[in-house]
């Protein structure tokens, strides 16, 4: 790690000695950032959810523990319904309560988990530089746009781990690191 930063600030040494200058990043990176992570979400989700036979689907580690389709569809769900937070209503006819519950059909679940991806990148590229530092309400807490954005991201992150345990545990090796 040392040596990243002793790189770094090598760098930044010679553009200041060539008299360029070194600006910090751009309030639109944080957009770029954002939908990179989307993207290498929504591939290990939809993979994830092609990998697991359809049998599993309704499998849970314990009686009242999300299930393999419940799991699925509540990532699909916040995808949807989460994006209004950063200013984009969720599809016209979307009713969050008991999504996660509403199929166990795999072929439906993969479809919304790939729709509900295009969806929330699609809130993402909506947003502009200026609203970065505008404030927003997520999950009662006061954030910026970009604190709520990578907090989404952080609730997606969760649940993939959680996606991949389950999948561990029904023998089922998520895709990418076979």
């Amino acid at each position: 790690m040392y040596g990243f930063f002793r790189g770094a600030a090598c760098l930044a040494t010679l553009a200041f000695a060539a008299g360029l200058t070194v600006a910090p990043l751009a309030a639109a990176d944080y957009r770029t950032e954002a939908l990179n992570r989307v993207g290498a979400l929504e591939k290990k989700f939809t993979t994830l959810a092609e990998a697991v036979p359809a049998e599993k689907y309704t499998w849970r580690p314990a009686e009242g523990v999300r299930s393999i389709s419940e799991v699925f569809l509540h990532v699909a769900s916040a995808n949807f319904g989460l994006g209004r937070v950063i200013g984009t209503p969720p599809p016209q006819g979307f009713e969050g309560k008991g999504y996660d519950k509403s199929t166990t059909d795999k072929a439906k679940i993969v479809a919304a988990v790939k729709e509900s991806f295009v969806h929330f990148r699609g809130a993402i590229e909506k947003l502009s530089v200026d609203d970065a530092d505008k404030m927003v309400k997520l999950f009662g807490q006061e954030a910026s746009t970009r604190g709520a954005v990578f907090g989404l991201l952080g609730h997606l992150s969760e649940h993939l781990g959680q996606a991949i345990a389950y999948a561990r545990t029904n023998g089922v090796t998520p895709p990418w690191s076979e």
